[in-house]
């Protein structure tokens, strides 16, 4: 099992860039959720990289290749979700699911530094979900909210309050973190109302 065997791990970096990085997970299907912070190492032993899981992606294994139909057998039974996974073990080997995160800071030495490593993890080395510890940590700071705010070609809305949300609820001061991440935004969206306004409602609790 992974928690066991892997230490914690949950996957390794297979594609790596100055702004993400793509991780594949070692059990199938078995991705941290849709705005969860990882950490990736790095070749530098006090340098830690933070991503926040914007997409979660299982498909073949093979380049360009697809997943088939299985909910048929030859027989002409039909099997159902789980089933299907349970009748075909072989699944595991020929499918692969991967996440993709945006890097949102970086340790070093103990210190958090919420900006651009500067390095990105990489290929092969391993990555970690965060306990509640280190996600609440990582939300004492507010940096992140213009990093995930400004990223291109991603659902950065959706990923801030999916984040934001998921700190306020590892944190003690949860519903007084969430008033002032509405204040932060506030001031950053100023001349965006709409946004500002959508925002807001998506955080309320």
């Amino acid at each position: 099992m992974q928690s066991g065997a892997q230490n914690g791990r949950i996957g390794e970096v297979i594609e790596s860039s100055t702004i993400h990085f793509v991780a594949a997970t070692y059990e199938l299907l078995a991705s941290p959720p849709f705005g969860s912070l990882v950490r990736a190492t790095t070749t530098e032993q006090g340098l830690h990289v933070y991503g926040l899981i914007y997409d979660i992606h299982t498909g073949s294994r093979e380049p360009g290749g697809r997943a088939i139909v299985r909910g048929r057998t030859y027989t002409g039974r039909y099997l159902y979700d789980d089933e299907i996974y349970r009748a075909h073990p072989d699944l595991s080997v020929v499918l692969q699911t991967e996440f993709t995160a945006l890097i949102v800071g970086y340790t070093l030495h103990g210190g958090l530094i919420q900006r651009l490593p500067p390095q990105p993890p990489p290929v092969h080395y391993s990555v970690y979900p965060c306990p509640n510890e280190e996600l609440a940590a990582f939300g004492d700071h507010l940096d992140f909210l213009r990093t995930v705010l400004l990223a291109p070609g991603l659902p950065a809305d959706e990923l801030l309050t999916a984040a934001v949300r998921a700190i306020a609820l590892a944190r003690r001061d949860g519903p007084a973190y969430l008033v002032r991440v509405g204040r932060e935004l506030a001031r950053l969206l100023k001349d965006d109302y709409d946004r500002l306004t959508a925002l807001l409602h998506r955080l309320r609790p």
